[in-house]
C-alpha cells in the first residue's frame, strides 16, 4: 500500500505535454501518429522476443527526442543526407527536454538513440485494431458522453502511459521495464472490445471481467508462450497499487488520461499574444519588419 509520501511534482508537467503531442505530429510519407508508430515498433519488437529493456531504451529515448524533432528520427535524418551528424542532432534534442528526468534513467536511455531504424518484424494484429479503435471520450454513469475531436487511439495512449511511466518510474523506485510492458498491454482487450469508457463498464456489471479477460485472451493470442507470460506477469499487480511498478503505472495513466483531455482544452485558450509574442510566430529574419507591417495593417498585431 502506498506510504502517503508526495514524490510527483509539477515540473515533469511541461515534459508531459510536449511529449502528449506525439499522439498529434504526422508526416506526409509515414501512416499515423509518431506514437502510432512507436507503438508499432515497440510491439513488433516485444513480439519478436527482443529483451524488454532494450525495448523500453528505444521506444522512450526515441519519443523524448522527437518531443523537439517531430518525426526527423535517424533513418529519416540519415535519408536527408546527414550522415555522422545525425546522432549528436537527435542527443541534442534528447537533452534539452532530458533536464528534468533522473539523471541514472536518462544515461541509460540516451544510448539507445544510436541503434537506427527498428528492423522490419512482423507486428501483431492487435496493434493495427487499437490503432483504429477510438477512446470514449469523457463518460460518467448516466450522462451522455462527451466527444472531443479528434479522438486519440488506444495504441496512442499505451504509448505515451509507457513513455511517462519510464520516466516516473525512478520516483516510486519501480523497475521501469516491467512497468513499460504493463502500459504497452494495458488495453490489449480494446483490440476486439470497442471502448464505451466507464458508462459501459458499469452497465456490464458483473460480465465486465469476463469480457475484459475474454478479449485480452484473443489478442494474447498472437504472442508466444514466452512473450504472453512475461507480458500477463507484467499486467497482474496494476489492478491495485501495492508494488511500485503498478504505482508508476497509475501514475502515467491517470496523467495521460486527464492531459488528453487538458491538451484540447489549451488549445481552445491560446490567444494572439500567445502565438505572436511568446511563440514569436513571426520570427526574426530579414523581412520581418515588413511581415510586422503587413499584420499590423491587417489589425492582427
Amino acid at each position: 500500500m502506498q506510504d502517503g509520501r508526495a514524490r510527483l511534482g509539477p515540473g515533469l508537467l511541461p515534459l508531459f505535454q510536449e511529449l502528449g503531442d506525439l499522439k498529434r505530429i504526422r508526416s506526409a510519407d509515414r501512416p499515423g501518429t509518431i506514437a502510432d508508430r512507436l507503438f508499432a515498433d515497440g510491439w513488433a519488437a516485444l513480439a519478436a522476443g527482443v529483451p524488454a529493456a532494450d525495448v523500453m531504451a528505444r521506444v522512450v529515448a526515441a519519443a523524448l527526442a522527437a518531443a523537439r524533432l517531430g518525426d526527423l528520427d535517424l533513418p529519416k535524418l540519415r535519408a536527408l543526407g546527414l550522415g555522422g551528424e545525425a546522432i549528436p542532432v537527435l542527443e541534442r534534442a534528447f537533452d534539452e527536454v532530458a533536464v528534468d528526468i533522473d539523471p541514472a534513467l536518462a544515461a541509460r536511455l540516451r544510448p539507445a538513440l544510436g541503434h537506427g531504424a527498428p528492423e522490419p518484424r512482423p507486428v501483431p494484429d492487435f496493434v493495427g485494431l487499437l490503432t483504429r479503435q477510438p477512446r470514449a471520450g469523457v463518460t460518467c454513469p448516466g450522462r451522455p458522453r462527451i466527444m472531443l475531436q479528434p479522438p486519440e487511439n488506444h495504441a496512442e495512449h499505451c504509448l505515451m502511459v509507457a513513455v511517462y511511466v519510464v520516466i516516473v518510474a525512478p520516483l516510486y523506485d519501480a523497475d521501469p521495464v516491467a512497468a513499460f510492458v504493463a502500459s504497452m498491454a494495458h488495453h490489449l482487450h480494446n483490440a476486439a472490445m470497442p471502448d464505451s469508457g466507464f458508462s459501459g463498464e458499469v452497465l456490464l456489471g458483473d460480465a465486465l471481467g469476463a469480457v475484459i479477460e475474454r478479449a485480452r485472451d484473443m489478442a494474447m493470442a498472437e504472442l508466444a508462450p514466452a512473450v504472453a507470460g512475461e507480458v500477463r506477469a507484467a499486467l497482474a499487480p496494476i489492478g491495485g497499487d501495492e508494488t511500485p511498478e503498478a504505482r508508476a503505472f497509475h501514475v502515467g495513466d491517470v496523467l495521460d488520461r486527464v492531459l488528453e483531455i487538458e491538451q484540447h482544452l489549451r488549445a481552445a485558450t491560446v490567444t494572439m499574444i500567445d502565438v505572436l509574442d511568446t511563440y514569436g510566430l513571426v520570427h526574426d529574419g530579414p523581412v520581418k519588419g515588413f511581415h510586422d507591417r503587413v499584420l499590423t495593417e491587417a489589425g492582427l498585431a
